[in-house]
């Protein structure tokens, strides 16, 4: 695990190698342990290190036999002990014990196709100094992050857009085409990035370099046929053994290694997987909130005692007040471009945690969007349960949900919330119905906001819409899923957020064969009369207790639309003023002022969108406006004083 930096001279001028520091200094939380370089011709590239496997020899730049490949890679090779071995009884002689080395000799062997047989979670620079020719390459389903730009004969790339900005001094510009999808979407889809002139490597993708031509081809995509000859008991079976191969194949590291466990269907399996692998007990790790109601709502300490007793864990609990006035600027820096998602708070708070004791985590990031685990997945269930009640009854259900009390930090709130929006688009067609459960701002909110006119109005989750190919409405939703919200919002944010503290962070459930055999599972047995993660419930029959399997899903988040009306009120008030909005001159103060007094009467539930706009005020002043976080966070504690 590490971050990777470097250039390409596509008109083959000669590499400043000095370009390089720049990047290394901005990326040291991603690697603490250990700093590489490489500069050959039009070429340097680098890396900084967080040792994992083969502590003690795996430097990077990693070479060949003859030094004639070489190689800068972020992230784990989980089957390279099976390549390593198959390699080199073809005569592949390996310099370290190092996974990524694997990586250099399949490309020796098999070219361009050489990530076809690599199982694990990357992003990577290959250099092949005969044919002057770079390979910058990303996995299959996100996991590792890769940012790439071109200025003029340049080709940059790096693990994070904040070590591309520090190359050459050049001010940061907000791209208006992003603005617009980031308001959509609450984050910016691949492959724009917040920043004019930097792009993200999409998911499953190989940019090659090569004789100042810069191309880019997908060499993965998720199946589209759906399996339907497999019974029920089949698909069940498959998935358990699946989900036990992938949780111990991400095992292997030579460093401590723990889990987080939120007593969620997801963690738990991840950790009962877990103890099934190792002869000592898995250390685990949660995060509970201090405070009243609506914390207590999102803590799951009790679940996740009960599973860590259940496994014999060494468990390890924290319960946090934090000071997110603080935390608020810093988390941004660490992120590179503003999300909607509490998440990245949650996430932050238990790696910090974790840190102190292990370096590597796994996480059961992934399974809601391969196995049906959101309630939105049941729009269609509910719809025809809908269809059955007369048309006036369910117009007057629709206006009484209108008027009724819009907040999520209870149990009843949170059920009349999901009510409320569901009654309200249930007649729409299913792709403007999918779009609403996914909105953070609806278009017409988008327009009435923006001041600054987008110049490109792509509409990625359109495209994504039209991509997915199944007739099935369900499978055509995690479809889109996978291939925007999973990478764009939940993976970035896990992978900056545990390499803040340089911590290691794998998510079995995204092994890309167990995701090809979701895929191929009909819809109907992942989802089965209104049974969110059927298929996965049955396959942890007997290996989860059943109050765990059939609990209420409860996300990983924080609190955050309660903190924007207390704890952090005066912060809204400030990041958000007439004044502050004016200044930055991107949107319209009015609707703004609108949603803050809605949310403070609980009208609306605004925390998405407010949490949206306040972080990209955040996000401005430190990209933009060039202030530090400690900063930012000084001038928010002067306007709250």
């Amino acid at each position: 695990m590490c971050g990777i930096y470097g250039f390409l001279q596509l008109d083959g001028a000669p590499a400043q190698a000095a370009q390089l520091d720049a990047m290394a200094a901005r990326t040291v939380h991603r690697g603490p342990d250990d700093e590489g370089r490489h500069v050959d011709g039009p070429l340097a590239m680098g890396m900084r290190r967080l040792s994992i496997i083969d502590v003690g020899g795996g430097h990077q730049p990693l070479t060949n036999e003859d030094g004639t490949l070489w190689l800068v890679a972020n992230g784990e090779i989980y089957n390279f002990r099976e390549l390593r071995a198959e390699l080199a009884s073809q005569g592949h002689r390996f310099r370290t014990g190092s996974d990524c080395e694997v990586l250099l000799h399949l490309y020796e062997r098999d070219g361009d196709r050489f990530l076809d047989a690599v199982n694990g979670m990357f992003g990577f620079a290959l250099w092949d100094a005969p044919r002057r020719r770079l390979l910058v390459g990303r996995d299959r389903l996100g996991v590792k992050p890769v940012y790439v730009a071109r200025h003029g004969s340049r080709l940059a790339f790096a693990s994070e857009a904040k070590a591309l900005l520090a190359m050459d001094g050049r001010k940061p510009a907000l791209d208006a085409s992003a603005l617009r999808a980031y308001l959509g979407l609450g984050y910016v889809p691949a492959p724009q990035s917040i920043f004019a002139g930097v792009r993200k490597l999409p998911p499953a993708t190989l940019l090659v370099a090569e004789a100042g031509r810069v191309d880019e081809r997908v060499y993965w995509t998720l199946p589209a046929a759906v399996d339907a000859g497999r019974s029920e008991a089949d698909w069940v079976a498959a998935l358990r053994e699946r989900l036990e191969k992938s949780v111990a194949m991400q095992m292997v590291s030579d460093v401590p290694i723990g889990a987080f466990l939120s007593g969620g269907i997801d963690s738990s399996a991840v950790v009962a997987f877990m103890a099934r692998h190792t002869g000592h007990p898995v250390k685990t790790y949660a995060i509970g909130f201090d405070g009243g109601a609506a914390e207590a709502y999102y803590s799951e300490l009790p679940h996740a005692r009960a599973v860590a007793r259940r496994f014999g864990t060494e468990h390890h609990e924290i319960v946090v007040r934090p000071d997110v006035v603080s935390l608020l600027p810093k988390l941004l820096w660490h992120m590179d471009e503003p999300v909607a998602d509490s998440a990245f708070v949650t996430t932050y708070l238990v790696s910090e945690f974790a840190r102190r004791e292990v370096t590597v985590i796994l996480s059961g990031v992934g399974g809601d969007e391969l196995f049906g685990g959101y309630r939105r997945y049941l729009g269609s269930h509910y719809r025809a349960r809908l269809d059955r009640v007369p048309r006036p009854l369910r117009r007057a259900a629709a206006a009484l949900a209108d008027r009724l009390p819009a907040d999520r930090h209870s149990p009843l709130l949170d059920a009349m919330r999901l009510a409320r929006g569901f009654l309200a688009t249930a007649e729409l067609p299913f792709e403007e119905r999918y779009r609403s459960y996914l909105d953070v701002f609806p278009e017409p909110a988008v327009a009435e906001l923006l001041r600054v006119p987008a110049t490109d109005e792509r509409d990625a989750l359109g495209e994504a819409l039209a991509a997915a190919a199944s007739s099935d409405e369900l499978n055509r939703m995690l479809a889109v899923d996978a291939a925007t919200q999973l990478p764009d919002d939940l993976l970035l944010l896990t992978d900056r957020m545990s390499m803040a503290v340089s911590l290691e962070c794998r998510v079995p459930l995204l092994d890309h064969e167990l995701v090809e055999l979701a895929a191929r599972m009909p819809a109907s047995v992942k989802v089965k009369g209104g049974r969110l993660k059927h298929a996965m419930k049955e396959a942890l029959r007997g290996v989860l207790p059943d109050d765990i399997l059939e609990r209420r899903k409860r996300g990983f988040g924080a609190p955050m639309g309660a903190w924007l009306k207390r704890e952090l009120a005066s912060v809204l008030r400030e990041t958000l003023s007439p004044e502050a909005i004016e200044r930055r001159g991107w949107l319209r103060s009015a609707p703004v002022a609108r949603l803050i007094a809605d949310h403070e009467a609980s009208r609306v539930d605004g925390t998405d969108r407010l949490l949206a706009l306040v972080n990209l005020e955040l996000w401005a002043r430190i990209y933009l406006d060039g202030r530090t976080p400690a900063d930012v966070t000084d001038g928010l504690r002067a306007a709250v004083a």
